[in-house]
């Protein structure tokens, strides 16, 4: 029965259905495998295609996969850039011949042919082609190369090529996937050089934000700190006393500034000179921010420092001052100067003709000493009001001390202030000016004479001496003293503690551009209701 059965499938063709069934069942598992893989290999591109991709692992994964396909040995990746085709990535690398950041010449090249035809090549090699990569082909066994552009917006900025050891026959789908892997593979290189582009460009303009020594900030419409450059955020974390963030400082400080709003209202860039902490001069400018349809996104405020530019001008305005009292002073001075000369010649022709004991000649001999002093003291205005170009030469301090003390030490003593002076006689000399010098001391002295006002006991002691290579002047005082915090604040130009008709707060902003005009350092150890030392440093002179 089973023979009968076997004999009738075979008269009607029943086996060979059977055979062909399985057979076509066969082929199309081996398809739907192929076109799974080929989907894999799509979606390897692009997963793989990131910032920190590797382009050669990506190589790997690709030829690895199509060998499961295709018979093939190698792939690699030329790009161009500006008229240049270079060999960029090859898998596997045969660095014995080939190399990368290989240059393709024009005349007889395959790859130059196909970009110029941006068209696919399917290229079984024949060696007795003129092409100039035939020889490389030969070196490296190739028998066949698929040759696929890589196009963005039409235009070809490179090739993905694709070699075998022996002939393979291609289909139509075949060659359809691989020029669509080969767009994948275009689209993904040129997202990521498009991102490294703008990435560069960001980081670019992130160190030029930073690098910038005066202070940048982003602020939105709501007038919110978005952000600000390196320099910003480093000046205000000094005061940063309270926990507070540098925006709530900075705009602490600006709350009573309309520059931002002017801005945002005009669309144009508004300027303001701002005070910080009261010390502090920032010329600001606020400039607008546009999005594509010309609307204001935000607004760069750019604060410049110029407080040194105010102490400077504090400064001229202050020798323009002391010019004028010096010029005065040498007028007085002159005047006072002849009818001193008649006095004190006076008084030597009454004294020769007076006897020792009688008691006229001790009330000539007072007119005459006190002539003397007064024309002593001429002479230091005369000196102190000298207009020069303040030329630098060697000069003593300890002769600046004593001119300074001979001019004004009178007056300290009739206000009942111990003057004293500990002068070291060994000190060298320094190099700078003698008038601008002694101008240090006046201010310094009439400073403690100021702090002496309701001591009981006042005293000032002025020093010199000599210390690692540096010259020292002390002036020290037992009067009331300076708070810890303002001590920095008092070389400030403008700022005093004194009641407004007794100070300008100019005096130490003056002697501090001095000292510092010198090569020397001025510095303040006080405590409060302890008195106060101000030490000035000065460079000994050069031999």
């Amino acid at each position: 029965m089973l023979e009968k059965q076997q004999m009738i499938e075979r008269l009607v063709g029943v086996e060979s259905s059977k055979i062909n069934y399985y057979t076509e069942l066969k082929n199309s598992i081996n398809e739907m495998k192929k076109k799974n893989i080929q989907l894999e290999i799509i979606n390897e591109v692009m997963k793989s295609f990131n910032v920190n991709m590797s382009m050669d692992i990506l190589l790997k994964n690709v030829l690895e996969k199509l060998q499961h396909i295709f018979l093939l040995d190698r792939v690699s990746l030329l790009y161009l850039d500006e008229d240049e085709l270079t060999v960029t990535n090859l898998y596997p690398e045969s660095s014995s011949y080939v190399k990368l950041g290989t240059t393709i010449p024009r005349e007889h090249s395959l790859y130059w042919q196909v970009i110029q035809e941006k068209t696919a090549k399917n290229y079984k090699i024949n060696y007795d082609d003129n092409y100039i990569e035939n020889r490389t082909f030969q070196v490296i066994r190739l028998r066949q190369v698929l040759i696929f552009p890589l196009f963005i917006k039409r235009e070809v900025i490179g090739l993905f090529s694709v070699g075998s050891n022996q002939i393979i026959d291609y289909s139509e789908q075949d060659m359809n996937f691989l020029q669509q892997l080969s767009d994948h593979i275009a689209v993904s290189t040129e997202n990521v050089r498009l991102y490294n582009e703008v990435l560069h460009v960001k980081n670019e303009w992130e160190k030029t934000f930073s690098a910038v020594v005066d202070f940048m900030f982003v602020v939105d419409l709501k007038g919110n700190l978005l952000r600000a450059n390196e320099a910003a955020k480093n000046f205000f974390a000094k005061y940063d006393e309270n926990n507070k963030s540098y925006k709530e400082i900075i705009f602490e400080e600006m709350k009573h500034s309309t520059i931002i709003e002017e801005c945002i209202n005009s669309k144009r860039p508004v300027s303001r000179e701002l005070k910080f902490k009261e010390k502090y001069y920032y010329e600001t400018f606020a400039y607008p921010v546009y999005h594509e349809n010309e609307e204001v996104y935000s607004v760069i405020l750019y604060m410049k420092d110029i407080t040194k530019k105010r102490e400077y001008e504090v400064q001229i305005l202050q020798s323009g001052k002391l010019a004028a009292i010096g010029e005065l002073a040498a007028g007085v001075a002159h005047e006072l100067n002849n009818p001193l000369t008649a006095i004190l010649g006076n008084a030597q022709l009454l004294m020769r003709k007076a006897s020792t004991n009688d008691g006229t000649y001790h009330l000539l001999h007072d007119i005459y000493e006190c002539g003397k002093r007064s024309k002593h003291i001429i002479q230091n205005l005369l000196t102190f009001s000298r207009q020069d170009e303040y030329l630098f030469e060697k000069f003593s301090i300890n002769d600046a001390v004593r001119s300074v003390l001979s001019l004004i030490g009178y007056q300290f003593r009739q206000q009942q202030i111990s003057l004293e002076t500990y002068l070291n006689e060994n000190i060298p000399l320094v190099e700078g000016n003698s008038q601008q010098m002694e101008q240090v001391i006046i201010n310094l002295l009439i400073n403690a004479k100021d702090a002496l006002e309701d001591c009981d006991d006042p005293k000032i002691i002025i020093s010199t001496y000599i210390q690692n290579d540096h010259i020292y002047l002390t002036v020290e005082d037992n009067g009331i003293g300076i708070k810890k915090e303002l001590q920095h604040d008092i070389f400030h130009p403008f700022y005093t503690t004194k009641e407004v008709v007794k100070g300008t707060g100019l005096g130490l902003s003056v002697t501090l551009g001095i000292v510092e005009s010198h090569g020397g350092q001025i510095a303040v150890e006080s405590e409060l209701h302890e008195g106060s030392t101000f030490i000035v440093t000065l460079p000994l002179a050069n031999e």
